[in-house]
């Protein structure tokens, strides 16, 4: 056996090494994820090529030209806000997502809206040949000479055709498929993906181009393999939304170069994912009237006011231990409000089950729905509809009390554009804000007079 190489044993989910097999990792506490790898001691390659660390230039940080670059848009207005205003020129973005979410679909109507802009693409793929790309290309509508293809997946290649074909803007579906001659490792391991993922990152710094990366997730929705993977890219991207609906959200979760707040709403259809300009109309289209547990509340998802509805579904029990189901809200915010009525309202919802969910597949993570919660729990308990044309907003805290909340002016302009006519929001907030024509504001206290309102 070549003494320049020994084996090692490497977890699969957060890269830890070690010379023997263990069942579980200690670093991630994760079962059954070492993988054996081989590993040369003939040194580290060397990343940066002709431009070595050594020749780079040092200058000092007021000396940077600081004025804001142009952005390269990409065409498509919702990815281009979650990306905070477009492209930056050498920007490395990892985009995650279910298969077949559409991470794919919206790299190529991505790169077909950077072509009408002369922007040259290059769309690298390790997963499907040039002609299922381009019948899919045909399908959706992106057909153009300055997209180029080809199938590929060792990384040497790959950097020669980017210098040879010098394109603008680079797609590479998927890492995880990516592997480097250098390593003896099968493609997907954690060794292979972080190589791959410092040569791209080299290149595109060094160049300045644009660069995408497409993630496989893990059955926990998480990008697979290491962690590192995350760190290393500018912007990490997340396509939501189940494979059986139309609605897309794409959430960013990190963003070097802007707000990770804002989200992209898209809607799949045969010719690919359509944008979604007004949200919140798509949200309240079937909303039932006059229906127990159904309530709208207001969300800001960075600049954008959305509104969604909530429902709930209280049922008695005669279980023990009563079940507490819930979709696109934090499960244990929601058992914290369940406390809160429970002690404030005297609600005996101990008996009850209770079934929470965000209608369109939206996750919401944000205080300012407390109060909407609330009253949908409420509202089903007690068997009696709010009142149409009513929608509420507002943190709840522990002692009951309803807190205010932020950007309420926008909120209520969004609430009197969808066409409500009453508004349930935090007494602090009505107090400090300007009348809005057309819409009753009642500020409330507490919880209990939220209640007193609406029943």
């Amino acid at each position: 056996m070549n003494k320049n190489i020994k084996t090692v044993y490497t977890c699969q989910t957060c890269g830890y090494e070690t010379p023997k097999w263990m069942g579980k990792c200690p670093d991630c506490g994760e079962w059954h994820t070492f993988v054996e790898e081989a590993k040369t001691s003939k040194g580290a390659p060397k990343y940066a090529g002709k431009g070595a660390v050594s020749d780079a230039e040092v200058i000092a940080v007021s000396a940077i030209d600081s004025r804001d670059e142009t952005r390269i848009l990409t065409g498509i207005k919702e990815l281009d806000r979650v990306l905070g205003g477009g492209l930056v020129h050498g920007t490395l973005i990892l985009i995650g997502g279910d298969p077949g979410i559409g991470k794919s679909t919206l790299m190529l109507q991505a790169l077909h809206g950077l072509s009408r802009d002369g922007q040259k693409a290059l769309y690298i793929s390790g997963e499907e040949s040039v002609r299922q790309l381009g019948l899919r290309s045909k399908r959706l509508g992106t057909l153009s000479s300055d997209i180029l293809a080809v199938s590929e997946i060792e990384i040497d290649a790959i950097l020669a055709i980017v210098e040879k074909t010098r394109p603008g803007v680079i797609v590479i579906d998927s890492i995880q498929t990516m592997y480097s001659a250098d390593l003896t490792s099968a493609p997907g391991s954690v060794s292979q993906v972080r190589e791959s993922a410092m040569r791209l990152m080299l290149m595109a710094k060094h160049k300045g181009i644009p660069t995408f990366l497409v993630g496989h997730v893990t059955k926990e929705g998480a990008i697979a393999g290491p962690r590192l993977l995350e760190h290393m890219v500018d912007t990490v991207l997340y396509f939501e939304g189940d494979r059986n609906h139309v609605f897309r959200i794409l959430r960013a979760v990190k963003n070097r170069f802007g707000s990770t707040n804002e989200i992209g709403v898209f809607e799949m259809k045969e010719n690919g994912l359509n944008q979604v300009d007004n949200p919140s109309a798509i949200f309240l289209s079937e909303r039932p009237e006059s229906s127990p547990g159904s309530v709208v509340t207001s969300s800001m998802e960075g600049t954008r006011p959305i509104l969604v509805e909530l429902q709930a579904l209280a049922s008695s029990t005669n279980l023990g231990t009563p079940r507490r189901t819930i979709l696109g809200l934090d499960q244990n915010r929601v058992a914290l409000l369940v406390a809160v009525m429970e002690k404030k309202l005297g609600m005996h919802l101990l008996g009850h089950d209770i079934f929470m969910n965000v209608a369109g597949g939206v996750r919401i993570d944000e205080p300012g729905v407390d109060l909407g919660i609330v009253s949908a729990i409420a509202s089903s308990f007690l068997d009696q509809p709010i009142m149409d044309g009513t929608a509420v907003v507002g943190e709840v805290g522990l002692t009951g009390e309803v807190r205010a909340v932020g950007q309420i002016e926008i909120r209520a302009g969004e609430m009197k554009k969808m066409g409500f006519t009453r508004c349930l929001l935090p007494r602090n907030n009505l107090e400090r804000m300007a009348t809005v024509a057309g819409l009753d504001l009642i500020g409330v206290k507490n919880i209990s007079e939220a209640m007193e309102t609406l029943f």
